[in-house]
Protein backbone atom coordinates (compact mmCIF):
# COMPACT_ATOMS: atom_id res chain seq x y z
CA UNK A 1 0.00 0.00 0.00
CA UNK A 2 1.29 3.67 -0.78
CA UNK A 3 1.84 5.77 2.23
CA UNK A 4 -1.45 8.14 2.84
CA UNK A 5 -1.40 11.36 2.50
CA UNK A 6 -1.18 13.73 5.36
CA UNK A 7 -4.94 14.72 5.68
CA UNK A 8 -5.46 10.60 6.24
CA UNK A 9 -2.27 10.07 8.06
CA UNK A 10 -3.78 13.07 10.75
CA UNK A 11 -7.10 10.72 11.17
CA UNK A 12 -5.73 7.23 10.77
CA UNK A 13 -1.96 7.18 12.00
CA UNK A 14 -0.30 5.27 15.06
CA UNK A 15 -3.38 3.91 16.64
CA UNK A 16 -4.62 0.75 15.02
CA UNK A 17 -3.63 -1.24 17.83
CA UNK A 18 -3.98 0.60 20.63
CA UNK A 19 -8.31 1.00 19.95
CA UNK A 20 -9.16 -1.98 22.53
CA UNK A 21 -12.26 -4.04 22.35
CA UNK A 22 -13.15 -2.55 19.42
CA UNK A 23 -13.51 1.13 19.87
CA UNK A 24 -13.30 3.62 17.02
CA UNK A 25 -10.92 5.74 19.50
CA UNK A 26 -8.18 5.25 21.22
CA UNK A 27 -9.26 5.19 25.04
CA UNK A 28 -7.67 7.24 28.00
CA UNK A 29 -5.86 4.74 29.94
CA UNK A 30 -5.66 6.57 33.78
CA UNK A 31 -3.58 3.40 35.18
CA UNK A 32 -0.62 4.70 36.64
CA UNK A 33 1.15 1.10 36.62
CA UNK A 34 1.02 -1.55 34.52
CA UNK A 35 1.15 -5.23 35.66
CA UNK A 36 2.86 -8.90 34.69
CA UNK A 37 2.45 -12.07 35.68
CA UNK A 38 5.58 -13.45 35.86
CA UNK A 39 9.23 -12.09 36.33
CA UNK A 40 11.13 -12.57 32.75
CA UNK A 41 7.74 -10.98 31.06
CA UNK A 42 7.95 -8.00 33.55
CA UNK A 43 11.61 -8.02 33.43
CA UNK A 44 11.84 -7.99 29.38
CA UNK A 45 9.27 -4.47 29.34
CA UNK A 46 11.28 -2.83 31.78
CA UNK A 47 13.99 -3.51 29.84
CA UNK A 48 12.78 -2.20 26.22
CA UNK A 49 12.94 -5.97 25.12
CA UNK A 50 9.54 -6.60 24.37
CA UNK A 51 6.43 -4.22 24.08
CA UNK A 52 4.48 -2.78 27.05
CA UNK A 53 4.29 -0.46 29.52
CA UNK A 54 5.33 -0.35 33.27
CA UNK A 55 4.61 2.99 34.90
CA UNK A 56 3.22 6.65 33.46
CA UNK A 57 5.95 8.69 34.28
CA UNK A 58 7.61 6.41 31.15
CA UNK A 59 5.25 5.73 28.97
CA UNK A 60 1.35 4.74 28.45
CA UNK A 61 -0.91 3.80 25.80
CA UNK A 62 -2.66 6.88 24.72
CA UNK A 63 0.78 8.82 24.66
CA UNK A 64 2.01 6.52 22.94
CA UNK A 65 -0.66 7.11 19.96
CA UNK A 66 -0.05 10.56 20.15
CA UNK A 67 3.41 10.04 19.61
CA UNK A 68 2.81 7.79 16.77
CA UNK A 69 0.61 9.81 15.36
CA UNK A 70 3.06 12.87 15.57
CA UNK A 71 5.67 10.67 14.72
CA UNK A 72 3.90 9.45 11.09
CA UNK A 73 2.85 13.02 10.32
CA UNK A 74 6.96 14.28 10.17
CA UNK A 75 8.28 11.14 8.81
CA UNK A 76 10.13 10.16 11.71
CA UNK A 77 11.81 7.25 12.50
CA UNK A 78 10.72 7.82 16.20
CA UNK A 79 8.92 10.37 18.34
CA UNK A 80 8.89 10.84 22.50
CA UNK A 81 6.60 13.36 24.25
CA UNK A 82 6.26 16.12 27.24
CA UNK A 83 4.35 17.68 29.14
CA UNK A 84 4.72 21.20 26.97
CA UNK A 85 6.78 22.38 24.25
CA UNK A 86 9.24 24.21 26.40
CA UNK A 87 9.76 20.83 28.40
CA UNK A 88 10.83 19.18 24.88
CA UNK A 89 12.92 22.10 24.19
CA UNK A 90 14.75 22.08 27.50
CA UNK A 91 15.20 18.19 27.36
CA UNK A 92 17.03 17.68 24.20
CA UNK A 93 19.25 20.77 25.08
CA UNK A 94 19.97 18.93 28.54
CA UNK A 95 19.76 15.67 27.27
CA UNK A 96 22.42 16.29 23.85
CA UNK A 97 24.38 19.01 25.21
CA UNK A 98 27.49 19.14 27.86
CA UNK A 99 29.61 21.91 29.32
CA UNK A 100 31.95 23.53 26.18
CA UNK A 101 29.44 22.33 23.85
CA UNK A 102 27.90 25.51 21.46
CA UNK A 103 24.73 26.18 20.17
CA UNK A 104 24.34 28.59 16.88
CA UNK A 105 20.93 30.17 16.43
CA UNK A 106 19.18 33.16 15.88
CA UNK A 107 18.51 35.99 17.89
CA UNK A 108 14.31 36.03 17.64
CA UNK A 109 13.29 33.08 18.44
CA UNK A 110 10.73 32.35 21.35
CA UNK A 111 10.88 34.18 24.44
CA UNK A 112 11.10 31.18 26.27
CA UNK A 113 14.03 29.68 24.60
CA UNK A 114 16.03 32.89 24.12
CA UNK A 115 16.03 32.79 27.87
CA UNK A 116 17.75 29.21 27.76
CA UNK A 117 19.91 30.84 25.78
CA UNK A 118 20.83 33.49 26.85
CA UNK A 119 20.52 32.53 30.94
CA UNK A 120 20.14 28.83 31.54
CA UNK A 121 22.58 27.28 29.02
CA UNK A 122 25.38 29.53 29.66
CA UNK A 123 25.57 28.87 33.34
CA UNK A 124 25.82 25.22 32.50
CA UNK A 125 28.92 25.98 30.75
CA UNK A 126 26.66 25.85 27.08
CA UNK A 127 28.10 28.38 24.71
CA UNK A 128 25.54 30.16 22.40
CA UNK A 129 25.85 32.44 19.52
CA UNK A 130 22.67 34.03 18.37
CA UNK A 131 22.98 35.67 14.58
CA UNK A 132 20.94 38.25 12.75
CA UNK A 133 17.89 35.32 11.73
CA UNK A 134 17.94 35.85 8.08
CA UNK A 135 21.54 36.51 7.34
CA UNK A 136 22.68 32.64 6.11
CA UNK A 137 26.15 33.84 5.03
CA UNK A 138 26.12 34.59 8.73
CA UNK A 139 25.07 31.76 10.51
CA UNK A 140 26.66 29.39 7.90
CA UNK A 141 30.02 31.35 9.05
CA UNK A 142 29.26 30.57 12.64
CA UNK A 143 28.41 27.02 12.37
CA UNK A 144 31.95 26.49 10.04
CA UNK A 145 33.58 28.05 13.46
CA UNK A 146 32.45 24.83 15.06
CA UNK A 147 29.30 24.08 16.76
CA UNK A 148 27.07 20.74 18.62
CA UNK A 149 23.93 22.05 17.51
CA UNK A 150 22.04 24.24 15.02
CA UNK A 151 19.04 25.56 16.32
CA UNK A 152 16.40 26.62 13.74
CA UNK A 153 12.93 28.19 14.56
CA UNK A 154 11.27 28.77 11.17
CA UNK A 155 8.44 30.76 10.65
CA UNK A 156 9.77 32.54 13.42
CA UNK A 157 7.56 33.85 16.85
CA UNK A 158 6.12 36.31 16.27
CA UNK A 159 7.84 37.93 13.54
CA UNK A 160 7.18 35.18 10.90
CA UNK A 161 10.44 35.42 9.41
CA UNK A 162 11.86 32.38 7.36
CA UNK A 163 15.28 30.64 7.41
CA UNK A 164 16.55 27.98 4.64
CA UNK A 165 16.67 24.87 6.61
CA UNK A 166 17.88 22.59 3.39
CA UNK A 167 20.91 25.03 2.84
CA UNK A 168 21.40 25.53 6.89
CA UNK A 169 21.25 21.95 7.92
CA UNK A 170 23.81 20.90 5.21
CA UNK A 171 26.37 23.29 6.57
CA UNK A 172 25.63 22.18 10.16
CA UNK A 173 26.36 18.59 8.56
CA UNK A 174 29.64 19.27 7.00
CA UNK A 175 30.67 20.24 10.64
CA UNK A 176 29.64 17.10 12.73
CA UNK A 177 26.35 19.32 14.34
CA UNK A 178 22.85 18.22 14.76
CA UNK A 179 20.48 20.58 13.61
CA UNK A 180 16.78 21.00 15.27
CA UNK A 181 13.62 22.94 13.78
CA UNK A 182 10.71 24.22 15.68
CA UNK A 183 8.11 23.55 13.59
CA UNK A 184 5.29 25.02 15.84
CA UNK A 185 4.32 27.76 13.52
CA UNK A 186 4.23 25.59 10.47
CA UNK A 187 2.76 22.03 11.56
CA UNK A 188 3.77 18.93 9.56
CA UNK A 189 1.00 19.64 7.27
CA UNK A 190 2.81 22.80 5.56
CA UNK A 191 6.41 21.68 6.17
CA UNK A 192 8.25 18.86 6.82
CA UNK A 193 11.77 19.86 8.47
CA UNK A 194 13.67 16.30 8.77
CA UNK A 195 12.45 15.77 4.88
CA UNK A 196 14.72 18.74 4.68
CA UNK A 197 18.23 17.64 6.56
CA UNK A 198 17.05 18.31 10.14
CA UNK A 199 17.84 15.78 12.72
CA UNK A 200 15.14 16.56 14.67
CA UNK A 201 11.94 18.75 15.07
CA UNK A 202 10.18 20.15 18.41
CA UNK A 203 6.61 20.87 18.66
CA UNK A 204 4.51 22.70 21.30
CA UNK A 205 1.53 20.48 20.56
CA UNK A 206 -0.50 22.92 22.54
CA UNK A 207 -0.69 25.14 19.56
CA UNK A 208 -2.24 23.89 16.02
CA UNK A 209 -1.94 20.02 16.77
CA UNK A 210 -4.29 20.23 19.08
CA UNK A 211 -6.13 23.14 18.26
CA UNK A 212 -8.61 23.58 20.70
CA UNK A 213 -6.14 25.41 23.61
CA UNK A 214 -7.40 22.90 26.22
CA UNK A 215 -4.65 20.29 26.47
CA UNK A 216 -0.58 20.80 26.64
CA UNK A 217 1.97 19.04 25.51
CA UNK A 218 5.38 19.45 23.57
CA UNK A 219 6.53 16.22 20.81
CA UNK A 220 10.19 15.52 19.28
CA UNK A 221 10.79 13.33 16.34
CA UNK A 222 13.56 12.55 14.01
CA UNK A 223 16.69 10.43 14.37
CA UNK A 224 15.95 7.41 16.46
CA UNK A 225 18.86 7.36 19.09
CA UNK A 226 18.59 11.10 19.58
CA UNK A 227 14.70 10.54 20.90
CA UNK A 228 15.77 7.84 22.44
CA UNK A 229 18.51 9.80 24.17
CA UNK A 230 16.24 12.59 24.69
CA UNK A 231 13.60 10.15 26.25
CA UNK A 232 15.61 8.56 28.73
CA UNK A 233 16.57 12.21 30.17
CA UNK A 234 12.72 13.23 30.32
CA UNK A 235 11.56 10.16 31.85
CA UNK A 236 14.00 10.78 34.83
CA UNK A 237 13.14 14.58 35.14
CA UNK A 238 9.52 13.58 34.58
CA UNK A 239 8.14 16.39 32.55
CA UNK A 240 5.92 13.73 30.93
CA UNK A 241 2.74 13.94 28.90
CA UNK A 242 -0.92 12.67 31.24
CA UNK A 243 -3.16 10.61 29.33
CA UNK A 244 -6.37 13.08 29.54
CA UNK A 245 -3.97 15.57 27.98
CA UNK A 246 -2.89 12.80 24.89
CA UNK A 247 -6.22 12.25 24.48
CA UNK A 248 -7.09 15.61 23.28
CA UNK A 249 -3.96 16.10 21.50
CA UNK A 250 -4.86 12.95 19.78
CA UNK A 251 -8.31 14.22 19.30
CA UNK A 252 -7.26 17.46 17.94
CA UNK A 253 -5.31 16.10 15.16
CA UNK A 254 -7.57 14.39 13.53
CA UNK A 255 -8.80 17.54 12.01
CA UNK A 256 -5.52 19.17 11.67
CA UNK A 257 -5.13 19.28 7.89
CA UNK A 258 -8.46 20.70 7.54
CA UNK A 259 -7.69 23.21 9.99
CA UNK A 260 -4.29 24.21 8.69
CA UNK A 261 -6.21 24.56 5.06
CA UNK A 262 -8.47 27.04 6.44
CA UNK A 263 -6.42 29.01 8.54
CA UNK A 264 -3.70 28.70 5.43
CA UNK A 265 -6.37 30.82 3.29
CA UNK A 266 -7.95 32.74 5.58
CA UNK A 267 -4.64 34.03 6.87
CA UNK A 268 -3.65 34.67 3.13
CA UNK A 269 -6.46 37.26 2.56
CA UNK A 270 -6.30 38.80 5.72
CA UNK A 271 -2.34 39.49 5.36
CA UNK A 272 -3.34 41.17 2.53
CA UNK A 273 -6.26 43.04 3.19
CA UNK A 274 -3.89 44.22 6.27
CA UNK A 275 -0.82 45.63 4.19
CA UNK A 276 -2.85 48.18 2.09
CA UNK A 277 -4.25 48.77 5.84
CA UNK A 278 -3.32 52.76 6.45
CA UNK A 279 -3.34 52.59 10.35
CA UNK A 280 -0.56 49.14 9.56
CA UNK A 281 2.96 50.17 9.62
CA UNK A 282 4.31 46.35 8.14
CA UNK A 283 2.55 42.73 8.17
CA UNK A 284 4.81 39.72 8.67
CA UNK A 285 3.41 37.00 7.15
CA UNK A 286 5.46 34.85 4.74
CA UNK A 287 2.44 34.26 2.13
CA UNK A 288 3.11 37.87 1.17
CA UNK A 289 5.26 38.21 -2.35
CA UNK A 290 6.49 41.18 -0.69
CA UNK A 291 7.90 39.10 2.62
CA UNK A 292 11.51 39.36 2.38
CA UNK A 293 11.57 35.84 2.45
CA UNK A 294 8.81 34.60 0.57
CA UNK A 295 11.08 32.94 -1.96
CA UNK A 296 12.59 30.71 0.40
CA UNK A 297 9.07 29.75 2.40
CA UNK A 298 7.64 29.26 -1.03
CA UNK A 299 10.16 26.58 -2.01
CA UNK A 300 10.13 24.63 1.86
CA UNK A 301 6.44 25.00 3.18
CA UNK A 302 3.32 23.82 1.11
CA UNK A 303 1.32 26.55 2.80
CA UNK A 304 2.00 29.50 4.72
CA UNK A 305 0.51 29.05 7.85
CA UNK A 306 -2.73 30.48 10.21
CA UNK A 307 -0.23 33.01 12.14
CA UNK A 308 1.21 36.44 11.22
CA UNK A 309 1.73 39.53 12.87
CA UNK A 310 1.45 43.38 11.75
CA UNK A 311 2.78 46.92 13.64
CA UNK A 312 0.25 49.30 13.67
CA UNK A 313 1.71 52.97 13.31
CA UNK A 314 1.54 54.83 16.55
CA UNK A 315 3.46 52.19 18.72
CA UNK A 316 2.56 50.15 21.84
CA UNK A 317 -0.25 53.02 22.59
CA UNK A 318 -2.27 52.43 19.16
CA UNK A 319 -2.13 48.64 20.62
CA UNK A 320 -3.66 49.61 23.69
CA UNK A 321 -6.22 51.57 21.62
CA UNK A 322 -7.18 49.12 19.83
CA UNK A 323 -6.88 45.47 21.41
CA UNK A 324 -10.37 46.19 23.48
CA UNK A 325 -12.50 46.97 20.38
CA UNK A 326 -11.82 43.59 19.02
CA UNK A 327 -14.91 41.42 19.23
CA UNK A 328 -13.57 38.44 17.15
CA UNK A 329 -10.44 37.83 18.92
CA UNK A 330 -9.53 36.14 22.88
CA UNK A 331 -6.84 38.62 24.03
CA UNK A 332 -4.45 35.68 25.15
CA UNK A 333 -1.39 33.72 25.26
CA UNK A 334 -1.71 31.31 22.83
CA UNK A 335 -2.16 30.11 19.25
CA UNK A 336 -3.32 28.00 17.28
CA UNK A 337 -6.52 27.69 18.28
CA UNK A 338 -9.88 27.59 16.14
CA UNK A 339 -11.00 30.66 17.87
CA UNK A 340 -8.72 33.03 16.51
CA UNK A 341 -6.28 34.59 19.28
CA UNK A 342 -4.05 37.62 19.42
CA UNK A 343 -1.69 39.83 21.50
CA UNK A 344 1.79 41.83 21.47
CA UNK A 345 4.73 40.29 22.62
CA UNK A 346 4.88 42.16 25.96
CA UNK A 347 2.00 40.01 26.54
CA UNK A 348 2.39 37.01 24.77
CA UNK A 349 5.90 35.47 22.99
CA UNK A 350 8.56 37.92 24.92
CA UNK A 351 6.95 38.68 28.17
CA UNK A 352 9.80 37.38 29.68
CA UNK A 353 11.82 40.22 28.05
CA UNK A 354 12.51 43.73 28.46
CA UNK A 355 11.38 46.13 25.80
CA UNK A 356 15.17 47.19 25.15
CA UNK A 357 15.62 43.26 24.81
CA UNK A 358 12.66 42.79 22.25
CA UNK A 359 14.11 45.90 20.46
CA UNK A 360 17.30 43.91 20.43
CA UNK A 361 15.12 41.29 18.40
CA UNK A 362 13.62 43.27 16.19
CA UNK A 363 10.16 42.78 17.65
CA UNK A 364 8.47 46.29 18.20
CA UNK A 365 6.54 47.03 21.00
CA UNK A 366 3.39 48.08 18.32
CA UNK A 367 3.36 44.63 17.22
CA UNK A 368 0.33 42.34 17.36
CA UNK A 369 0.68 38.44 17.13
CA UNK A 370 -2.45 37.17 15.23
CA UNK A 371 -3.69 33.54 15.54
CA UNK A 372 -5.67 33.13 12.79
CA UNK A 373 -8.73 30.84 13.52
CA UNK A 374 -11.34 28.91 11.85
CA UNK A 375 -14.01 31.81 11.16
CA UNK A 376 -14.94 32.82 8.26
CA UNK A 377 -12.30 34.81 6.86
CA UNK A 378 -15.00 37.87 6.03
CA UNK A 379 -16.06 38.39 9.67
CA UNK A 380 -12.54 38.22 10.71
CA UNK A 381 -11.55 41.11 8.59
CA UNK A 382 -14.76 43.14 9.31
CA UNK A 383 -13.58 42.85 13.00
CA UNK A 384 -10.07 43.71 12.12
CA UNK A 385 -11.60 46.81 10.12
CA UNK A 386 -13.37 47.70 13.37
CA UNK A 387 -10.92 47.43 15.84
CA UNK A 388 -7.92 49.55 13.57
CA UNK A 389 -10.91 52.17 12.81
CA UNK A 390 -10.07 56.03 13.54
Amino acid sequence: MTRASLDTTAVWAGEDDLRLTGATTVPISLGVAHGYPDFEHWQAVALGQAPGHIYARNTNPTVEAFERKIQALEGAEDATSFSTGMAAISNLFFALLKPGDRIVSARDTYGGTNQLFIDTLPRWGVRVTLCDTTDADAIEAEIARGCAMLYLETPTNPTLKVQPIARLAAAARRRGALTVVDNTFATPINQNPLALGADLVVHSATKFLGGHADAMGGALCGRRDLVRAVYHHREINGASLDAMSAYLLLRGMKTLALRIERQNASALRIARWLAQHPRVERVNYPGLETHPQHDIAAEQMRGFGGMMSFALKGGLDEVRRALPRFKRLHRAANLGAVETVGGPPATTSHVECTPEERAAMGIPEGLIRYSVGIESADDLIADLDHALAG
